[in-house]
């Protein structure tokens, strides 16, 4: 029961088993103090393969679609076909080469389709539903900025939420002063505590005129991006954004790149139409064939509207996605593409393609 307990306790909370045996077992012997063989750990595991949530204990994917497959009764073609499909022919599966799978096995495409449906069915993370997700804090999102709208103008102002107004206490600028005028002889003890205090209210000043400069550094990067961006952020339109680079905003504020790379990181504003990641308004130029430049969020909007579009049977490669931009009059390279696609967190045309 204690080595069961331990391999339990070790499962991810996707429900998977991460560590070889070997490193169990010596685990066990310097937590527990107890010595285990590997074999008398697979033995413990295989019945813990046989817990609910179906699949949990696995080492990896394909074993933990097996151990759910396996706890189903093989009473169809179709499940007979995943199983065998599973067994011997994962990695082809996993990279969907579907056309020569359909060969090897000699089974029909409709056969094929629906033992992939049979897979399909079944948990990738079979811990997922038991996961204590409470622990989890979910993302809050305070804005830096705040744009509003009004009659036809904008504005800006910083978003001072939660930010206490700084000031010298009165207390001790009182108390220099008294000392300062005072007429009595001063002992030593005095003077070290007059000028510790004027320390202090000097280090008070510098911090809060540091803070002072930060939000004026802030308010001006920002209101030149809005300078810059302006038809966008009157209505969120995305294909209105100009191309914009670091260096464009570091010219027109007259601050160094690095400082504007600072500025934008990690900061939001919030507009009408959402708050929006400062970072993502910029955008490298692309230009078309007339020599217009363009930005490159427009690309990769085409990119997402040929790919949704696409025939799933066969999807479109990233030279098949050059071509279409191409024709539309976008000088772009087969390799541009490929990074834009994989920026969208779109998988290559194999792994897109569906039976």
């Amino acid at each position: 029961m204690q080595l069961a307990e331990f391999l339990i306790g070790s499962i991810d909370s996707d429900g998977f088993l991460r560590s070889d045996m070997e490193s169990v077992a010596d685990d066990i012997a310097f937590s527990l103090g107890i010595e285990c063989t590997v074999e008398e750990l697979e033995r413990i595991l295989s019945i813990i393969h046989h817990l609910e949530p179906q699949g949990v204990g696995a080492r990896n994917l394909r074993e933990s679609l097996l151990l759910q497959l396996n706890l189903q009764p093989h009473d169809t073609p179709e499940r007979q076909l995943a199983h065998r499909i599973l067994e011997s022919y994962f990695e082809e599966f996993a990279k969907k080469h579907y056309e020569r799978l359909i060969s090897r096995l000699g089974v029909s495409e409709d056969m094929f389709r629906a033992a992939v449906q049979e897979i399909q069915h079944l948990s990738p993370r079979p811990g997922s539903l038991y996961a204590d997700d409470s622990s989890e804090v979910a993302p809050y999102i305070i804005p830096d900025f705040i744009l509003d709208v009004r009659d036809g103008e904008f504005d800006l102002s910083l978003n001072s939420y939660n930010i206490p107004e700084l000031k010298i206490s009165r207390h001790y600028v009182d108390l220099i002063r008294n000392m300062a005028s005072s007429e009595e002889q001063k002992s030593e003890s005095d003077k070290e505590a007059m000028q510790y205090i004027k320390n202090k209210i000097d280090s008070a000043k510098w911090f809060m005129s540091a803070i002072k400069q930060r939000h004026d550094t802030l308010m001006r990067t920002m209101q030149t991006i809005l300078e810059y961006q302006r038809d966008y952020f009157r209505d969120g339109d995305r294909s209105k954004l100009r191309p914009m680079i670091l260096k464009d905003i570091a010219d027109r504020t007259g601050l160094d790149v690095s400082t504007i790379s600072r500025v934008v990181n990690s900061k939001y504003v919030q507009t009408q139409f959402g708050i929006i990641l400062l970072k993502s308004l910029f955008s490298e130029a692309m230009q078309t064939k007339s020599g217009e430049e363009v930005s490159s969020y427009e690309i990769k909007n085409i990119l997402e509207e040929c790919i949704a579009t696409e025939n799933k049977r066969k999807p479109l490669t990233d030279e098949q996605l050059m071509d279409i931009l191409n024709e539309r009059g976008y000088c772009i390279a087969r390799r541009t593409v490929a990074k834009y696609r994989e920026m969208l967190d779109i998988p290559v045309a194999r792994l897109r393609k569906q039976i």
